[in-house]
């Protein structure tokens, strides 16, 4: 699994969580400092702090339900912009504790198999790249595929990742059939005794059919080797893309059967609390989290210190 890692100070998960997290925190504190200094908790106040959470993309419905439940206790009194940021992380972090679930690897599988999939553009190659790294941190022995046969720098890029990584990489021509080498990869996996079998596939925009189908050929054809597999079907998501994810994980939640999210990208947007409406709309394990470029900002999703991180308590 991908597991959480003690706290090493400066360096730590919840420090690399801030500093990734720094746009949408500040975007929020500042806007609750200039709603809430020495204001009531009225209609007027309630109805900005709702727009400043739809703001931050984190959705209608959740920020209704916030400031609901913010109003519950304090209507009408005096508060202050710090009991506001930790109400909302309390908060923030109940919904999300349900979806935050490590990426298990079942030993009983050889090799557990994981299809990635996404729209261009999300860093699902690099994702791979350090997924493949952590899990080989953790004892794994993993192997990489690269089927993203549309594109020549994908290969390359997954091959640059494997010579890095030390993990082997099993790689075709451009244009080459994606069902096909992801056959050979399971083959060689199984042969090879790996432990993990990590599958890039072409980033495609949810709405072209025919990729999409090439997706369910994928399956198909790796159900011929192992009538069990794939194992996992990883959706990597950008957070920069704000509420257009709710439709690419509604798209492919049907058509590839997600089984759980990688979001990048959170360091490069002020509007992170679209994983909050995902977490409340679709209930899928949230694997992990990119606050970074660095292999060690790929991060095991912890509810309480996304919550604390987001809302700069």
């Amino acid at each position: 699994m991908i597991t959480k890692e003690p706290s090493d100070g400066r360096t730590g998960l919840f420090a690399r969580l801030k500093a990734g997290l720094s746009r949408s925190s500040t975007a929020l504190k500042s806007g609750i400092a200039s709603i809430f200094t020495h204001a009531k908790l009225d209609a007027v106040t309630l109805e900005e702090l709702q727009d400043l959470l739809i703001a931050s993309d984190i959705g209608v419905e959740t920020a209704r339900d916030l400031t609901a439940r913010l109003a519950q206790d304090r209507f009408d009194k005096q508060i202050s912009p710090h009991e506001v940021r930790a109400i909302l992380s309390g908060e923030i972090a109940g919904i999300l504790a349900p979806a935050a679930r490590p990426l298990e690897i079942d030993p009983a599988h050889k090799p557990h198999i994981i299809v990635m999939v996404g729209v261009n553009g999300t860093g699902k190659t690099t994702t791979i790249g350090k997924l493949a790294k952590r899990l080989k941190g953790q004892g794994k022995s993993v192997m990489l595929a690269a089927g993203d046969t549309f594109r020549a720098a994908a290969i390359e890029q997954l091959a640059i990742w494997g010579k890095r990584v030390d993990v082997p990489v099993i790689k075709g021509k451009v244009g080459a059939d994606a069902a096909g080498l992801a056959f050979e990869a399971v083959e060689q996996a199984q042969r090879q005794n790996i432990d993990v079998l990590l599958i890039d596939t072409a980033g495609r925009l949810q709405n072209k059919a025919g990729l999409m189908a090439e997706l369910e050929k994928i399956t198909r054809v790796i159900r011929k080797r192992d009538p069990s597999g794939p194992h996992g079907v990883i959706l990597v998501l950008d957070a920069t893309t704000g509420q257009n994810a709710l439709s690419q994980v509604e798209v492919f939640k049907q058509k590839a059967a997600v089984t759980g999210l990688i979001m990048t990208k959170l360091d490069g947007t002020a509007r992170g609390g679209i994983l909050v409406s995902l977490a409340k709309k679709f209930g899928l394990p949230i694997h992990a989290i990119g606050v970074g470029e660095g292999v060690e900002d790929l991060q095991p999703f912890d509810a309480k210190a996304f919550a604390e991180a987001l809302t700069g308590v």
